[in-house]
């Protein structure tokens, strides 16, 4: 048996003490962390939630929770075509020896996403054994990673029809989710009968985690009621796009206001415009037109920011442009109602099909309105022009 031990030294009659061969540093293992995600990536396969919590670190209950949460979302909400692709270490590696990993990630949706979303996550992990656990998964604010909802724990899951809805909150939050979708796909419909495609709705439990499940940095979402997103990278122009709920502002609407909202994001999703470099007050004002089209609310109401803006600063200039809807601008629901108003008008001109064949036509072609507006009797100076004298007979 070899025995370490401190050598004594004497030296002109002072005592010396050899020092001890210094600990072992921590360092973090690819090849470890490969093999916990392999493992995790086997065990969701699996619908396993034993082999799930077996992957939690040892006197880690919350981490043995988490996996046990995640393997029911995984049998809920039909998961499938997951995998994981450890990239690279980021950051330091702790004194106790847990790290953060940064993994590449897919999932699907079975029945829903007609492809996988594909993001980078960021993954806690931690000593066990011989190996690595999994303790968490992250949000690594500015490098663009997410944490998918359904990596956050135990959720709440709706299903009705063509409606998906996961929450992380009580049930009645998903099934109230649930029945605003259901009634936005009829408003949409009115509009664009032929639309026919499933809707995923994603209610993360706070603004914070709107961020954090988009990838944004904190505060990006933190005035927006909804938002219609790619689950994944934004680069990925197949992924799937779902509609992602901000309750910290939609819990404070009016079940009208709720309403016009989901129905808003459903028009996005049912025309397919999120990854399309549209004309934003096109994009946004097309999409308050169908919600809003069949509400029996007066101009003043569904104008009141607009004519309040304008009293304050004179009626603008110009349409509203990328920069107006800015998340974080001050008035960005006024640029939503002069958008919406822009395309009322277009509707009340040239009907409301030539509107519903002008927004097609802008979306397919990426081309800006002007030239579609060109082909018709409206042109967009014309469509200006009509647009400052209504809202400037409100403001009187």
């Amino acid at each position: 048996m070899a025995v370490l031990a401190a050598v004594v030294v004497t030296r002109d009659g002072r005592r010396e003490v050899a020092p001890k061969p210094p600990a072992a540093t921590p360092r973090a293992s690819p090849a470890e962390a490969a093999a916990a995600l392999a493992a995790f990536v086997d065990a969701v396969a699996g619908r396993d939630r034993d082999a799930l919590e077996a992957l939690s670190p040892a006197g880690m209950p919350a981490s043995q929770e988490l996996l046990s949460g995640i393997a029911s979302n995984v049998r809920a909400l039909a998961l499938t075509s997951v995998s994981a692709r450890y990239v690279n270490q980021v950051g330091t590696v702790s004194a106790d020896g847990s790290w953060t990993g940064s993994a590449e990630l897919t999932w699907q949706l079975e029945g829903f996403d007609e492809e996988p979303a594909r993001s980078d996550v960021a993954v806690r992990f931690a000593p066990d054994g011989d190996g690595l656990a999994i303790a968490g998964f992250e949000a690594s604010a500015g490098d663009g990673s997410r944490l998918p909802l359904w990596l956050r724990g135990r959720l709440s899951v709706a299903r009705t029809g063509d409606v998906l809805v996961m929450a992380d909150g009580p049930t009645s939050v998903a099934e109230a989710a649930a029945a605003r979708a259901v009634r936005g796909i009829d408003v949409v419909r009115r509009v664009l009968p032929d639309w026919r495609s499933p809707v995923v709705v994603e209610v993360p439990a706070s603004a914070a985690e709107l961020d954090e499940t988009l990838g944004a940095e904190p505060g990006t979402y933190a005035g927006i009621a909804a938002v219609t997103a790619p689950a994944g990278d934004p680069a990925d122009l197949d992924g799937p796009v779902h509609v992602f709920v901000n309750p910290a502002v939609s819990d404070g609407l009016r079940r009208v206001g709720a309403q016009v909202v989901m129905s808003h994001e459903l028009v996005h999703v049912a025309t397919d415009a999120v990854r399309r470099p549209v004309e934003p007050w096109l994009l946004e004002g097309f999409a308050d037109y169908v919600a809003l089209r069949d509400t029996r609310l007066p101009d003043r109401v569904t104008l009141g920011r607009a004519i309040a803006a304008a009293r304050r600063d004179g009626v603008p200039d110009a349409l509203p442009t990328a920069a107006d809807f800015d998340t974080r601008g001050r008035d960005l629901q006024a640029r939503y109602e002069e958008a919406w108003l822009a395309c009322r008008i277009i509707s009340e001109r040239l009907g409301e099909q030539r509107l519903v064949q002008l927004h097609r036509e802008v979306v397919a072609a990426g081309s800006a309105p002007a030239l579609a507006l060109g082909t018709t009797t409206l042109t967009e100076p014309a469509l200006v022009r009509a647009w400052q004298e209504r809202l400037g007979d409100l403001v009187r």
